[in-house]
């Protein structure tokens, strides 16, 4: 039986660009929530960072953290999974208290990004796509309009409602932003900026996107009662290229790692009363209130115009701004989520954003393009528990499931059916601007991602022509008119082998009765000749 696992200390250092080192951000956000915990020492220090050495050039920061907080001896180790690393780092401390091994456990969270170009930082955070998609230009923002696109498809979204759908989100998590002094953006947006604001990759707008930031985030968890306590987790994963997923509309280790959350809580979806759900693109809070099972399939755009998510809605969702608004330093957004609903069900934050009642609070965080998902789930001890039906606890999500592994050398061009795509207007170096991509699936069910080599607006779920050019696969419109020509071409084929065929047959037939008519006068003659003259005398051809 797990011990239970109390919240001592949460805090958060403002997001942005910030002048501050790593290691000062990291150092910060700890020591205020080491103070808070009331401890001068814990028996273990959990450090989550994605990607220091490419950043920042740094290493060992596990070793320099406990040097720098005055812990020597404490052991230390960093964890990483991507832009989930926050709250990954969270789930290993998580389970060392709730072992009974480790009584309190320092958790610290962080990232800076900003001083670098955002060619580089693109391209850094580009890494953790799938090598093989990534070679054709893919970067989070293409792949994520590409889910956007094909999520207005399946839900019947003209253009326009799409476009209002996602700058709900946006729009609701600026507002949000505005009231917290630790986000990165602190001014409301409306539809007309949000509207006007330039395209990233289409459909999908600036304003639909996180921005790169600097920032840190720390938690102290504890076997000693408090009021706060951690009582589900869940972690899953899923294929790394997106082509081989079952759905593009949803995310199978989001319903995963949510079930395993619900399941250990003994909790369900009706029971949250606030969520930070992962919007590093508007997208993927519409997706994610559906796959934690806040809404139905394709109705969490509905949800989100009508106002439900928001402060005064059935459920908010990113109350805080978000990774939209609060900022999205990569390594510490996970744990930041958690701190928010910490700080929301402790009653810390400002009264202008005080929600009025959150007993029960959850956070989901992605990792990667949704390959490597968590969710956290918060109680206050001191919450009313009512008496429910087991079956109303019951979460079974419905999962999609992956495709083979592709075997690229027995691909082969000819025809396929578009997916998805998006027209990427800032692709990586070395790729032509603007750069078309697009999801296609082949004959044999293979998805594929290609090259546009026809003027967009492409028609989903249409046929196009496969081939290849270089080292990529491209799609271009069905040549219907060289369909054609090919297929006569076939055919002329066909009836030129029919009439040989025919011909062999007939000539073979002549060639037989001519023989049969030869055979039987010379055995005329011989008939003839023995009557004539005795014995008959034989041919010298029989």
């Amino acid at each position: 039986m797990a011990n239970p696992v109390f919240i001592a200390g949460a805090a958060l250092g403002r997001f942005g660009k910030r002048s501050d080192s790593l290691e000062q951000m990291m150092i910060e956000a700890a020591q205020a929530a080491l103070n808070q915990a009331e401890l001068e020492a814990v028996d273990a220090v959990y450090l989550g960072v994605m990607d220091p050495g490419e950043f920042t050039g740094d290493s060992n920061l596990a070793a320099v953290l406990t040097d720098q907080l005055g812990l020597p001896g404490t052991p230390a180790s960093r964890v990483e999974t991507a832009s989930s690393t926050g709250a990954a780092v969270l789930e290993s401390a998580f389970y060392a208290v709730a072992s009974g091994y480790v009584q309190n456990a320092l958790v610290v969270a962080g990232e800076k990004m900003t001083h670098l170009p955002t060619t580089e930082t693109t391209r850094i955070l580009a890494r953790v796509i799938d090598r093989v998609e990534r070679s054709y230009g893919a970067t989070m923002p293409a792949l994520a309009a590409m889910i956007a696109r094909r999520y207005a498809f399946e839900g019947e979204l003209d253009e326009q409602t799409l476009s209002r759908a996602l700058g709900a989100v946006a729009i609701k998590n600026h507002a949000g932003g505005a009231l917290n002094p630790y986000a990165q953006f602190q001014k409301a947006i409306d539809i007309d900026k949000y509207l006007a604001s330039r395209m990233v990759a289409d459909p999908l707008r600036i304003y639909d996107c996180a921005p790169i930031s600097d920032g840190a985030a720390a938690m102290v968890l504890s076997s000693r009662p408090a009021l706060l306590n951690l009582v589900g987790v869940g972690h899953a994963t899923d294929t790394l290229a997106v082509g081989r997923r079952g759905s593009f509309t949803s995310f199978n280790s989001t319903k995963q790692a949510a079930q395993k959350a619900y399941k250990m809580a003994g909790l369900g979806p009706a029971d949250i009363d606030l969520a930070e759900v992962h919007d590093a693109f508007t997208i993927f809070e519409i997706i994610g209130s559906e796959d934690l099972g806040f809404f139905a399939a394709g109705e969490g755009w509905k949800a989100a115009l009508e106002g439900e998510t928001g402060r005064d809605g059935r459920l908010p969702i990113n109350a805080s701004g978000g990774l939209k608004a609060r900022g999205h330093p990569v390594g510490a957004s996970g744990l930041a989520q958690v701190v928010e609903l910490a700080w929301q069900m402790n009653g810390q934050v400002e009264a202008s954003r005080q929600l009025p009642k959150v007993d029960v609070g959850l956070a989901q965080s992605i990792g990667g393009l949704a390959n490597n998902n968590l969710v956290t789930i918060l109680t206050r001890t001191d919450r009313k528990r009512t008496w429910q039906v087991p079956e109303e606890l019951e979460y079974q999500p419905t999962l999609a499931p992956s495709r083979p592994l592709l075997q690229v050398q027995s691909l082969k061009p000819g025809r396929g059916t578009l997916l998805t795509w998006t027209e990427l207007y800032s692709p990586p170096p070395g790729f032509e601007v603007p750069l078309n991509l697009g999801y296609v699936q082949l004959a044999d069910d293979s998805v594929i991602l290609a090259h546009g080599r026809m003027e967009p607006p492409f028609r989903l779920d249409g046929t196009v022509t496969v081939d290849v050019e270089g080292e990529h696969f491209v799609f271009k419109h069905r040549d219907t008119a060289g369909e054609l020509i090919k297929q006569i071409g076939n055919l002329a084929r066909q009836v030129v082998g029919w009439w040989s065929a025919v011909e062999d047959v007939s000539t073979g037939a002549v060639r037989d009765r001519k023989a049969a008519k030869l055979k039987a006068a010379r055995k005329k003659r011989r008939v003839q000749a023995a009557d004539g003259d005795g014995e008959p005398q034989p041919d010298a051809r029989d």
